[in-house]
């Protein structure tokens, strides 16, 4: 990714703090501070006092940078009062990452100036006018296309030699007629629009006079009286008959 076109353009950085420092003090605890070095920049944190092995400065700084410098020195010192200050450590901090992508955090190694260890320095760097790429994302999915509905999506081997090859259909054959499996509708009588129900054979039933016509008279016979009287029996003789 090209960096190029960074003359004049501004870097921010910030100095965090560093850890696991070499200790340069046989008795109390050091006072640390931290050096940044770009071209002929210089500048330099407060003192952490007793800040150790492990101090903290969180202090910001910015510079302008230069075509073709793509490295800040950074610098740890031990701050005395009575003598010089003692030289903890080194370190060469590199630019293509926050000039490609716009930030970083890395942390960086320190070294005495014989080339051991002497423990690291965390920096926090933005530079606002990377050119940034959308590399660190998964790429897009591509638009859904629907198939086109008069082109056949099976496949079609390759033709003989000399075989000309056929061409998908461009519209769908017509459906298959099923056959029917139910019978035809019973024909049901149709009626007359006026009468709901079939007329009846016979004739209407005729409304009875009212009031009613009178019982018939009794008959001019009286009724046999109740017992009937006794009759001659042929079995005793009649009335005044001598025995």
């Amino acid at each position: 990714m090209s960096v190029s076109g960074i003359q004049g353009q501004l870097l921010e950085v910030t100095v965090v703090g560093c850890t696991k420092l070499k200790d340069t003090e046989w008795v109390s605890r050091q006072d640390p501070y931290v050096c940044v070095e770009y071209g002929s920049n210089n500048c330099r944190t407060r003192t952490c006092t007793d800040g150790g092995k492990n101090p903290t400065f969180q202090e910001k700084f910015m510079f302008t940078l230069i075509e073709g410098l793509r490295e800040i020195s950074v610098g740890v010192w031990n701050s005395n009062t009575l003598s010089f200050d003692d030289f903890i450590g080194n370190g060469k901090i590199q630019l293509h990452k926050v000039l490609s992508q716009g930030f970083d955090d890395t942390t960086w190694p320190l070294q005495t100036k014989t080339g051991r260890y002497a423990g690291e320095v965390k920096l926090i760097m933005h530079y606002a006018n990377a050119n940034k790429a959308a590399t660190g994302y998964a790429p897009s999915a591509p638009p859904c296309v629907y198939p086109d509905p008069g082109v056949s999506q099976y496949y079609l081997p390759p033709p003989a030699q000399g075989t000309p090859r056929a061409q998908p259909p461009t519209t769908y054959p017509a459906p298959y007629p099923y056959p029917s499996c139910l019978p035809a509708p019973y024909p049901y009588p149709s009626y007359s629009p006026s009468s709901a129900f079939p007329q009846s054979a016979y004739p209407p039933p005729q409304p009875a006079p009212y009031p009613p016509a009178p019982y018939p008279a009794c008959s001019a016979c009286p009724p046999p009286p109740y017992p009937p009287p006794p009759q001659a029996s042929p079995y005793y003789p009649p009335e005044g008959t001598a025995l």
